[in-house]
């Protein structure tokens, strides 16, 4: 088979057993969830798809569903320089803004500063910062997220 192939057989060989066996066909390109995010400013929320990440390790929202919904744009003092999964700098610049913001969950809410970023193909991405901090059991062959731990400083609706 070829590597080339879109719908070669990924496994894993281990001792001459096979450890996982997928199609290409079976696996999501993308685990997503619908959150609110709440303005702290206005308390006016809005409902949005994020993307599970645990490549990326804060959490980034777009700059420009930051600016289309509104939210208030806090300066950084230094930028910090962003690197793509390819090794270079963001084309679109470095983080220069955050934005404070109630994240709702399921039963979970919490407020957070998340780091705005431009060019983004998502309107938000959880990192692993989120991932850790929550440790949601997360289904990676359905896209099914449950969070059945409540950190003790995550609140709850």
């Amino acid at each position: 088979m070829s590597l080339n192939n879109r719908y070669t057989i990924l496994s894993k060989v281990i001792d001459n057993k096979f450890c996982y066996n997928l199609s290409n066909e079976e696996l999501l390109s993308e685990v997503t969830v619908k959150i609110g995010l709440e303005r702290v400013d206005m308390q006016e929320e809005v409902t949005v798809e994020a993307l599970l990440d645990s490549g990326t390790i804060g959490l980034v929202i777009s700059l420009e569903f930051v600016r289309k919904q509104g939210f208030k744009l806090k300066k950084i003092e230094k930028p910090i320089y962003v690197r793509n999964i390819d090794g270079m700098f963001n084309k679109e610049g470095p983080i220069e803004y955050t934005v404070e913001v109630n994240i709702y969950y399921q039963k979970h809410r919490g407020r957070t500063v998340i780091d705005v970023i431009g060019g983004q193909k998502w309107n938000i991405i959880l990192g692993m910062l989120w991932l850790a901090y929550h440790n949601p059991e997360i289904d990676w062959r359905m896209g099914e997220v449950k969070m059945i731990r409540f950190p003790e400083k995550c609140g709850k609706q």
